[in-house]
């Protein structure tokens, strides 16, 4: 058995690959290298670089190495992004999803294992969001993964490939082993634009919206560490091995913080006073989203080790003081 993973030289794709490695399997990481970084990927791994929307290469890809499986990764991710250059979020996450699958279905994969979001959902009427409730996402990037949900979802009923969605919420932290991380230098990750910010690598952090119906006028979010998510993947991946079918959980812990306690908990952890400036909404933000995260605890037998802000925290300054040591 070959698992294919899609981004895997991104942040949440090559801590993905790093898991599977140590697991034993066998990993072809697929990348374009637009976001992502070679150095990410496993040594173990083979690693080819494409574009996951080129239908013929992702065939050919999948016959050479006998994949049976793929973890989907590759995407967009910025919100505000999407706003401005819809058309691209479109064909960057939902149409080369749709060549993706198809090359899939044709090289006959069981299980496909896809990277969706809690931006689907949109604003909740609740203070948390299951997975049974209504999907309105707010942005391009959210519709974007949504009718990616659907083509897959469809695509899986009508060829009888095994298919998982895991419905993120707010990633962070990285590899407790120092092996992968965030990477990227303009990455829009609060906590990582925090720590950047408590390294003296950018001048200041900026509040976007501060008269959000929350407890302090900041937007709420759900963070999960990446550890705990591509933990969450690989029990999914069990899952549909040991049970074909289909699965559909939310990866959050069930709690949120606001923007200003993440700004207070990097200053706390880093101990370092940077500058915050307030800004205005930006849009397509939701004011609040946190998981309502039962059903992947209780379907998966998932149980997250890193379920502390301050402990993300570190181990995303970890990473960051080892990139910029890096140069």
């Amino acid at each position: 058995m070959t698992a294919l993973v899609t981004g895997g030289a991104g942040y949440i794709g090559s801590h993905m690959a790093h898991e599977l490695v140590d697991r034993g399997e066998k990993v072809v990481v697929v990348d374009n290298l637009a976001t992502g970084f070679r150095s990410a990927v496993p040594a173990a791994a083979e690693f080819v670089e494409a574009d996951v929307g080129d239908e013929a290469a992702m065939l050919a890809v999948m016959q050479k190495h006998g994949v049976d499986t793929v973890l989907h990764f590759a995407a967009s991710i910025v919100v505000p992004d999407s706003v401005t250059d819809p058309l691209g979020y479109y064909l960057n996450n939902t149409v080369k999803t749709r060549s993706l699958a198809s090359a899939a279905v044709r090289a006959g994969v069981r299980q496909f294992v896809f990277s969706s979001t809690a931006a689907v959902y949109g604003t909740p009427a609740t203070e948390t969001v299951a997975e049974t409730d209504p999907t309105n996402p707010e942005s391009p990037y959210g519709a974007s993964k949504l009718m990616s949900e659907r083509i897959l979802t469809d695509a899986a009923a009508a060829h009888g490939f095994s298919l998982a969605v895991l419905r993120y919420f707010n990633v962070a932290g990285a590899d407790p082993e120092g092996r992968t991380g965030q990477s990227t230098e303009r990455a829009t990750h609060l906590i990582k634009v925090c720590v950047r910010a408590a390294l003296g690598l950018r001048d200041n952090v900026d509040i976007f919206g501060t008269d959000y119906p929350t407890r302090d006028g900041t937007g709420v979010r759900d963070y999960i560490h990446v550890t705990d998510l591509v933990d969450a993947h690989a029990r999914a991946l069990d899952e549909l091995r040991a049970r074909p079918g289909r699965l559909l959980v939310n990866c959050g812990y069930g709690a949120g913080y606001s923007v200003r306690e993440v700004i207070d908990a990097v200053k706390r952890v880093s101990r370092v006073d940077f500058k915050v400036r307030e800004q205005a909404r930006r849009p397509g933000d939701p004011a609040m989203i946190v998981a309502r995260a039962d059903q992947v605890r209780s379907s998966l037998g998932w149980k997250p080790q890193y379920d502390d802000l301050d402990t993300i925290v570190a181990h995303a300054l970890a990473w960051e003081k080892r990139v910029s040591a890096s140069g």
